[in-house]
């Protein structure tokens, strides 16, 4: 079906809730959309304003149109959820996640052993989670071994098997973490009870608990029955300490899930809290990576939908940074807070997402420097057009005041690092004054004829730290020389800050957004080249000065002023140096008359 076909039958479809299914040639799934109005959302994508070169890429592989029509916005939500986890289509978001999550297992057995695993067995054991971390999950698991006698062998505990005696006690039941069901040492239904108050903690009903303990202790203590009393005094004092390390918000915000987000180029990454009784009992970050230009609501409806089905979650009441026009299942309350308790949590989810983002971009800095390098060098290379990768960059500057002590800078980055031994300095020789055009075409003739010449690696790519006419000028120059190297301009404003990429001819402005690894690097670039070429121009500078200060000292030659300049490179050195210093480059009486010479001028008639 051609594209004209398509818009044809655009007018028929319907103008209600459902899913929409993009085809490609062979009839493959290429991209699942959920819309409120069907008709509406899938015209939009055939308006002949469409901005986005992703979308123009999809719609030209567009053979076909499916859709299904369903009662409700939320069930558009959902049933998009499942197509795209069954499809797979290749524009949809990706969710970069493959992590199998851990959970605390209460296993259906005979004195049940409470374990954690990532697969869980489908025999009807009992699970709780998941948990974002295995930490996070070991953590509460020795919680609740610290104040339960847990049996953690994988004996077959069947009754007719203990009362054969066929076990004997083992080292957890002798350092009292055990107290021995498999000889009997434990009734049934003592270990049973134990595992009702775990399940009520694994639940979230940490104050039930505590409440039940209290009682429970009390009871004890007026029957005299002090040793058992103790048992539930201790567990007690274990739980309220769990409960105000872990307690995050007054204990009546209860079964509350809090999300927020942060988008980043093509990345999108969602945090998410459950809140139980004032505790955080579940905590994640997604991120999934964004092929089309989706909204950043629909794209966070996804998420919060994907999160409570990983966790679970049956949550009434959820907090969100931003309200959204899609309405969640089994959701009855949606708060977005400005102010109070509920603000902090929203603070502390947004918090952890920063953070998670964060913390990727140094994993990845980290973990696999290279594939980062390739990401910026491969973001540039497609903002340029370039036909290959720019491994080798060439950057040049001009540095010089009202046209005195006129220098140029070349700096040389490889693989999107500094090559500080192909740095390379310059005094310009051919011009007279301040004229920077001339000077950038003196230099770029030097450096790549040279180059040629010597039949050593061209760069890349060449940058002028400057306009048109800086780009201008280097271009002629690799006309003449016939060379084909891409040449690129950086622009800055008043405030000498890196604005714009120039490039192509006629030079124009490229879009590179300024957060961005590539236009990271190019700022980097242009600061690295500026603080090259104003050092140079500065130690020219201060030499010169150095050197005719001395020219005016009788009895100073040529020999002693190049001493000088190699031991102290400046006049502000040399001024600040003492008189048994400079005697110990030049000799006593020299350093006299070079100390008298500097601080006190007219005595030696420099004026005149």
């Amino acid at each position: 079906m051609t594209r004209e076909e398509i818009k044809q039958i655009l007018p028929t479809l319907p103008e209600a809730p459902g899913c929409y299914k993009y085809l490609g040639d062979e009839g493959q799934v290429i991209y699942v959309g959920k819309a409120k109005n069907l008709r509406r959302r899938v015209s939009s994508y055939f308006h002949s304003d469409t901005t986005s070169s992703k979308t123009r890429l999809l719609v030209r592989q567009i053979r076909a149109i499916e859709y299904i029509v369903v009662e409700t916005e939320f069930d558009a939500l959902i049933l998009e959820n499942n197509l795209i986890k069954e499809h797979q289509p290749r524009y949809n978001v990706l969710l970069k996640d493959d992590k199998t999550y851990p959970e605390i297992i209460v296993r259906n057995e005979p004195f049940p052993r409470v374990q954690v695993l990532r697969r869980a067995p489908r025999d009807g054991s009992l699970r709780f989670g998941p948990y974002p971390s295995v930490q996070m999950a070991h953590a509460t698991l020795a919680m609740i071994q610290d104040i339960y006698p847990l049996r953690t062998c994988a004996l077959d505990l069947s009754e007719h098997k203990i009362r054969e005696g066929k076990y004997r006690e083992c080292l957890q039941y002798h350092i009292k973490k055990c107290k021995a069901p498999c000889i009997g040492g434990q009734e049934h239904s003592d270990y049973e009870a134990n595992i009702r108050e775990i399940i009520s903690l694994l639940k979230g009903n940490l104050r039930d608990v505590i409440e039940l303990y209290r009682e429970e202790m009390m009871r004890l203590a007026e029957e005299l029955r002090f040793e058992e009393a103790q048992i539930y005094k201790e567990r007690l004092e274990q739980l309220e300490q769990y409960e105000v390390r872990h307690t995050v918000a007054p204990q009546h915000i209860h079964q509350v899930d809090v999300f927020s987000y942060e988008r980043d180029g093509n990345s999108f990454y969602v945090n998410y809290l459950h809140i139980s009784q004032g505790m955080i009992t579940k905590a994640d970050t997604l991120e999934y990576r964004v092929q089309l230009d989706e909204s950043d609501t629909e794209l966070f409806a996804t998420a919060i939908i994907e999160l409570r089905r990983r966790f679970g979650s049956r949550a009434r009441e959820v907090i969100l940074s931003q309200a959204i026009d899609w309405p969640l299942p089994e959701v009855t309350t949606i708060t977005v807070p400005q102010r109070g308790d509920k603000r902090k949590l929203l603070e502390l989810s947004e918090r952890n997402v920063r953070q998670y983002k964060v913390d990727k971009y140094k994993q990845a800095e980290r973990l696999n420097p290279e594939q980062r390098m390739m990401q910026t060098l491969g973001e540039l290379r497609q903002a340029l057009g370039l036909e290959r990768l720019p491994m080798h960059i060439e950057c040049f500057d001009n540095s010089n005041i009202q046209g005195s002590s006129a220098v140029a800078a070349c700096i040389v980055f490889k693989q999107a690092k500094p090559s500080k031994k192909d740095y390379r300095k310059y005094r310009i020789r051919s011009v007279e004054g301040a004229d920077d055009y001339a000077s950038m075409r003196e230099v770029a003739m030097r450096r790549y004829s040279r180059l040629q010449s010597e039949g050593a690696p061209l760069p890349d790519l060449i940058i002028a730290d400057g306009g048109k006419g800086q780009m201008n000028a280097l271009k002629s120059v690799l006309e003449e020389l016939g060379l084909e190297i891409p040449v690129a301009g950086m622009v800055k404003d008043d405030r000498h800050r890196s604005t714009e990429l120039l490039y192509g001819t006629p030079p124009e402005v490229i879009p590179i957004k300024h957060q961005s690894p590539s236009f990271r690097l190019l700022e980097l670039i242009q600061s690295e080249v500026h603080r090259f070429a104003i050092s140079f121009h500065r130690d020219l500078r201060s030499k010169a000065q150095l050197s005719s200060r001395l020219d005016y000292i009788k009895g100073i030659g040529p020999k002693t002023k190049e001493r000088l300049l190699s031991s102290f490179g400046s006049v502000h050195r040399l001024l600040e140096a003492t008189s048994q210093e400079i005697a110990s480059v030049v000799g006593t009486s020299k350093a006299a008359l070079i100390y008298t010479a500097l601080h006190h001028p007219q005595s030696e008639g420099e004026d005149e």
